[in-house]
């Protein structure tokens, strides 16, 4: 997944906000397979479980059998169909959760060769907002950044201002 690129500062902002946020002993679900992202949170002294890679979409045994008080998705809703009802599901009290923002000037992500590897959502900040809170979640905080690259082009220079990602912190009310 991170062949290419190594998202530091993403990391980097998610861990700060983590840390600013929660415990080391709360139980976390991390969505998604064990990743980049999840070995640096258990560095970090995290207890971090991940889901094993099924389609939680259609199946949501991970959320429903396992032990955990607080969820994280990280660049993971966009790419369900669904998010509504994995938050129905989740057992959590808190939840992470970080999505790339749709960005008016680009279109939406698909990989061609990786079916996993596409967005079926590309989220503006109040759509998260508002599925989070329809879902019985309150947000007690966020954060936006943007995300340069370092090419030449209107785009390029776009993605310098334009926030891409967005990144809350949610409690269930």
């Amino acid at each position: 997944m991170y062949e290419k690129t190594y998202p530091k500062e993403r990391f980097e902002k998610t861990l700060n906000f983590l840390n600013k946020h929660l415990k080391k002993s709360e139980d976390i679900l991390d969505l998604g397979v064990e990743n980049p992202l999840s070995k640096l949170m258990k560095t970090e002294g995290f207890k971090v479980q991940n889901t094993k890679g099924e389609d939680i979409d259609l199946n949501y045994e991970s959320l429903d059998n396992n032990k955990y008080n607080v969820l994280t998705a990280f660049e993971i809703f966009e790419h369900l169909l669904n998010p509504f009802t994995v938050l129905q599901h989740c057992k959590a009290d808190k939840i992470f959760i970080s999505v790339p923002l749709r960005l008016w000037f680009s279109p939406a992500y698909r990989s061609k060769t990786d079916m996993w590897d596409r967005h079926y959502h590309e989220f503006e900040d109040w759509q998260l907002d508002w599925l989070l809170e329809k879902a019985g979640f309150k947000i007690i905080d966020s954060i936006k950044w943007a995300h340069p690259v370092k090419k030449i082009g209107i785009r390029p220079i776009l993605r310098k201002f334009t926030p891409r990602y967005y990144l809350v912190y949610a409690e269930r009310i």
